[in-house]
């Protein structure tokens, strides 16, 4: 079973989570929290277990860091909705690993009795198929959003924002290695060794 929860990204001189916000929102932000390997320049990210992430937390985390964020929601390792904040307002999201996304995304429709049965049939392939080209279609505004945010956090990112929409198409097993792999690509320095301690 893979890995579901936050996985929450911002810069802070003193461990993240002494930030204010993981100190006055729910106790359980605090719970089975993971340390990756912090980046230089005090660009951090914890891998939070438990706990109920609000979308608020992510405007309280930039306004008490003073400095760009992002989070991502992720689904047993497979499928990640990453959304950034800078310290201007500007907001952007991205999913990883789309095909797992549109899985995730499609409604089923109101006369299927049994969805077991409904994802083994051509009707679920195609739309399927079809959510999977909206998500692609959202790629290019995506992979700019993002470069947007990287720009107001300070980094030079020399890759093309062509680079971030291939990343952004990209399948990994572990969607966690994705978004890891996007933080270097969008020019965040990178840890000592980019792998997350166990």
């Amino acid at each position: 079973m893979g890995f579901s929860g936050h996985l929450v990204f911002a810069r802070s001189e003193r461990p993240l989570l002494e930030a204010p916000l993981f100190g006055s929102t729910d106790p359980g932000l605090r719970d089975d929290v993971h340390e990756w390997r912090p980046r230089p320049g005090g660009w951090q990210t914890l891998q939070l277990e438990q706990g109920i992430w609000e979308d608020e937390y992510l405007f309280a985390l930039v306004e008490g860091t003073g400095a760009p964020a992002c989070v991502a929601d992720v689904s047993d390792s497979s499928v990640a909705l990453v959304t950034g904040l800078d310290t201007s307002g500007h907001r952007w999201q991205a999913w990883l690993n789309l095909d797992n996304a549109a899985a995730l995304l499609v409604e089923e429709p109101e006369d299927v009795d049994d969805v077991s049965l409904w994802v083994t049939t051509p009707e679920f392939e195609e739309t399927i198929r079809r959510k999977r080209a909206e998500l692609d279609a959202e790629v290019p505004a995506d992979a700019e959003g993002a470069l947007v945010w990287a720009s107001a956090a300070g980094v030079q990112a020399a890759v093309q924002q062509s680079r971030i929409e291939e990343l952004l198409r990209a399948r990994e097993t572990f969607v966690e290695e994705l978004f890891d792999a996007l933080l270097d690509e969008l020019g965040f320095p990178e840890a000592a060794q980019s792998s997350p301690q166990p």
